[in-house]
């Protein structure tokens, strides 16, 4: 067993906005507890979590990286994950592996976009945060107005635990401390605000305060553990990770302050099939339960999975169920990492972070436990970004076919908000992602390590279709050819759901006036045009299906009348119940100079877009938020950079599916019938 238990780990998450500087605070930290001699930099490529080339290339973080270590008697798991709004998934991925969630700001620029949807994702998962203020070291910063805005945009509950002193050379710490100068504030305000805002979680320790009563640090150090836990604090830490002032403090905070898998809120776990949820507490006792959080395909060695113990240990050589399957799995290969840098281990004990290699069957989100009544479960509590960009893509040679199909399904592997859709009635091959961004980094790595190159084009829109009132469907399939039939009757009917429900199917046929064989039959030819589509091509979605009744043959009935039967009466059921076209409607943020909103929000309105309001963003900038359809985005990258002169972004999101105008809906349809008369 390694030589740490439960209670010594540490999890914790770097997570904010690109260019906050948490690659180079990995850096000083690992320098700082004297695991590496000297600190990398990201000018110069030699850091150990950005030691992908093509992060490398781009000097930025497009992989969350584990980098594990231990510091006066604790085992620290730091990951270090993207900044870059296209590539915020990965970051959001690794919440159900960490107990702590450390908002990275970059000072000069305050917070920003990303850091405020972190913030508020990482509440959600129920994590502890915490913020870190890097590069205190600037010129002409106003470090007080910055935490009045942190205050301001995530509550008085983000208090500074220590404050920057000597023009950002070092810090003051303000929790066990109550005297010291500073570059602003007191360090007595800010331990009193400290202690006020610590003792609320203690009852008895808050009497004990009012009444006078010395408070021991002992004491502190537990009431702060529980009000961290509990989302009562949001503890503010001050660095420069480039000078290294304040960041020996901030080490001694992650290994004494942070709580360890055990104080937490344990990560919450449902079962797959009821939704019943499952308490799942972490520590040694009880059958092993572990959770993939992060896959990548390693050149050397192969399929490459991280993964965190939530209950129980793993050992080297040992047999897991994953989720689902009755088949065990041998873990041959068990290790810790630094970076690309791999130890070897014995075991990986309840809350620690470790991997393995060549198991092509671990993917992301899998589960792997011991006892087979575990299974099957899921990780709750942490949603990704919906991939809505999508580019058809075709290979670009004949030699590189055959490689096109594994290499794409490699990129899937490593990135949870990638994906590939296969549109049958288009044939095209669809890779899915955030933004164009993200799909450009991938299709670079796919033609820079698999050596596969492709041409792309915009694909068609993932629409839907629904009806909007209640109908019948009757058809009676009968063929005879001389030999034995086919004989098969279908009465349905069919009504609207509530959007996003998505498809439903219920039989009330008595009396055996379809054979019961027969109703899985039904079922199917009702699935076939639910894939199909009816007046436009796209798949089906928000329908109840109810077969009532019915009619057999003793002898001619068999399941492919029944399904033909059930394809038909369900056609003409939909042609009867208002169909109609939806489109996807996204979320979008567009951040930009303050003098360029007239014209983003008037480009939005232009586009169908409903704005739903504005908010001040640091550097003289605005959000504007407003939901519009996805097929007025196709080229608003381009667009936005010409309207703001290159310095406009946007971030987007699914929202929901709502029906087209009627005009666009028609075009739609027109198209469909001209290409099935072809």
């Amino acid at each position: 067993m390694p030589n740490y238990t439960t209670q010594d780990i540490r999890n914790i998450a770097l997570v904010g906005q690109g260019a906050a500087g948490k690659t180079t605070l990995t850096e000083a930290l690992l320098h700082s507890a004297g695991q590496i001699p000297t600190a990398g930099t990201v000018e110069r490529g030699d850091t150990v979590c950005d030691f992908d080339p093509q992060e490398k290339e781009y000097q930025h973080s497009l992989y969350a990286s584990l980098a594990s270590f231990d510091h006066a008697g604790r085992h620290l798991n730091l990951l270090d994950t993207p900044g870059l709004s296209s590539f915020v998934g990965r970051a959001i991925s690794v919440f159900p592996a960490v107990e702590t969630a450390a908002i990275v700001i970059d000072a000069p620029s305050g917070v920003q976009t990303v850091s405020q949807r972190m913030m508020h994702r990482a509440d959600d998962s129920n994590l502890c945060r915490m913020i870190i203020v890097n590069k205190i070291d600037g010129p002409n910063l106003d470090l007080e107005k910055l935490v009045s805005q942190i205050q301001e945009s995530f509550g008085s509950i983000c208090l500074p635990i220590n404050l920057p002193a000597d023009g950002g050379t070092k810090v003051i710490d303000c929790f066990a401390n109550d005297t010291g100068e500073t570059d602003f504030s007191s360090v007595s305000d800010a331990h009193s605000l400290l202690i006020d805002q610590i003792v609320e979680v203690d009852d008895e320790l808050m009497e004990r305060y009012l009444e006078g009563e010395e408070l021991s640090a002992d004491d502190m150090k537990t009431a702060f553990s529980k009000a961290l836990c509990t989302g009562h604090i949001v503890p503010i830490c001050f660095v420069s990770a480039r000078t290294g002032a304040g960041v020996p403090e901030l080490l001694d905070s992650l290994t004494n302050l942070a709580p360890d898998p055990t104080q937490a809120t344990p990560h919450e776990f449902s079962n797959a099939e009821t939704d019943e949820k499952c308490d799942v507490l972490t520590g040694s006792g009880g059958s092993t339960l572990a959770h993939v959080f992060k896959v990548s395909v390693d050149p050397f060695l192969g399929t490459l999975s991280v993964f965190r113990v939530h209950r129980g240990s793993i050992k080297k050589d040992s047999r897991l169920l994953l989720s689902g399957s009755s088949k065990p799995i041998k873990i041959g290969h068990l290790f810790s990492m630094q970076g690309k840098k791999h130890t070897d281990l014995p075991a990986c004990v309840a809350g620690d972070i470790c991997a393995t290699a060549k198991l092509d069957q671990l993917k992301f989100d899998t589960l792997l436990h011991e006892a087979p009544e575990d299974g099957p479960l899921r990780v709750d509590g942490t949603s990704l970004p919906k991939p809505m960009y999508g580019l058809a893509v075709t290979a670009k040679t004949r030699a590189h076919e055959q490689k096109l199909g594994p290499s794409l399904r490699k990129l899937e592997l490593e990135d949870p908000c990638l994906e590939i859709v296969i549109n049958s009635e288009t044939k095209e091959t669809v890779l899915q992602g955030l933004t164009e961004h993200h799909l450009r980094i991938a299709l670079e790595k796919m033609k820079d390590q698999f050596h596969v190159e492709v041409d792309t084009k915009p694909p068609r829109i993932q629409y839907r279709e629904t009806i909007t009132k209640p109908s019948n469907g009757h058809h009676r399939h009968k063929k005879q050819t001389g030999g034995a039939g086919q004989f098969g009757e279908v009465y349905l009917k069919i009504e609207p759901l509530e959007r996003g429900t998505g498809f439903q199917f219920e039989s009330k046929v008595v009396g055996g006036v379809i054979p019961s064989q027969f109703i899985p039959a039904v079922e199917k030819g009702v699935r076939q045009v639910l894939a199909e589509g009816t007046v436009a091509g796209y798949p089906l979605q928000d329908i109840k299906v109810t077969v009532y009744d019915g009619k057999h043959h003793p002898v001619d009935s068999k399941e492919v009348a029944f399904v033909s039967a059930a394809r038909r009466a369900f056609q003409e059921a939909i042609m009867a119940a208002g169909p109609v076209v939806l489109e996807p409607i996204v979320s979008v943020a567009v951040t930009a100079p303050d003098e360029h909103i007239g014209d983003i929000t008037g480009g939005l309105a232009s586009k169908r877009g409903q704005i739903k309001g504005t908010s001040i963003a640091p550097n003289n900038c605005m959000t504007v938020e407003s939901n519009l359809p996805l097929s007025e985005l196709t080229n608003y990258t381009a667009e936005l950079k010409s309207m703001t002169s290159g310095q406009g972004s946007y971030i987007m999101d699914f929202s929901h599916y709502e029906p087209m105008p009627r005009d666009s809906q028609e075009k739609l349809v027109a198209a469909y019938k001209k290409a099935d008369d072809d």
